[in-house]
């Protein structure tokens, strides 16, 4: 897609994966990008903002002689997911209203 997508549409990608179910880093970038273009590196810092605004935690788990840090989505972080998703709602809605002459019928 060559549309640029903007920090809210990711954080509410992210958050919707974590609704579904915990994942760690790689496995919940490999998700993320079945939408998006994002690497890990990008990834990564979205994942501490949402955790410093306490929408995530985090516990780790041994896997493989090593320690895999999961991420859960908090009750605040289902919040934020629902307000996004209202908000996307509301957005497509209307980018759908221009791009397609008020034809939104899917």
């Amino acid at each position: 897609m060559s549309f640029q997508l903007g920090s809210s549409l990711l954080d509410a990608c992210v958050l919707a994966v974590l609704a579904r179910e915990d994942a760690y880093g790689y496995s919940l970038t490999q998700q993320v990008r079945e939408i998006m273009d994002i690497s890990e590196s990008t990834l990564y810092p979205v994942l501490r903002r949402l955790q410093k605004k306490e929408y995530l935690t985090t516990y780790d788990q041994p896997y493989q002689g090593r320690n895999r840090r999961y991420y859960r989505i908090t009750e605040s972080g289902m919040e934020k997911h629902k307000e996004l998703t209202q908000e996307w709602v509301e957005y497509k809605q209307k980018i759908d209203s221009v791009l397609l002459g008020g034809k939104n019928d899917e």
